[in-house]
């Protein structure tokens, strides 16, 4: 679709954001607050609940290759890793004004 097209109705509008794609959400104040708060609590106990699931698999480490329970280090490392992809999909959103473009050069760089 060209700038001179007109506009679809129901088509949705062009992202504007800094990369192309539209990896950010802008959402209000105090859902970016809730989401905030609560995929931290959820990212925080998932990791730390992976790490003693396989602390517990291995037996602090001290197990022998035959005497680690795979499932329970399997099910450890899976918290882990979601845990981190909760976090990680939780730093998508902002609210507006957050950030600075790239490209934008209204004030300095310097920071004191």
């Amino acid at each position: 679709m060209t700038d001179d097209e007109p506009r679809q109705s129901g088509a949705p509008p062009e992202e504007s954001g800094p990369e192309p794609g539209g990896r950010e959400v802008v959402v209000p104040m105090r859902l970016y607050k809730t989401v905030t708060v609560f995929s931290t609590l959820v990212a925080v106990v998932a990791i730390l609940g992976g790490f003693v699931l396989l602390d517990r698999g291995t037996q602090r480490a001290t197990a022998s290759p035959d005497e680690v329970s795979l499932p329970v280090v399997a099910l450890g490392l899976a918290l882990i890793v979601g845990g981190s992809a909760v976090y990680a999909f939780s730093t998508r959103f902002r609210t507006e004004g957050m950030g600075k473009p790239k490209d934008d050069t209204d004030e300095p760089t310097n920071n004191g």
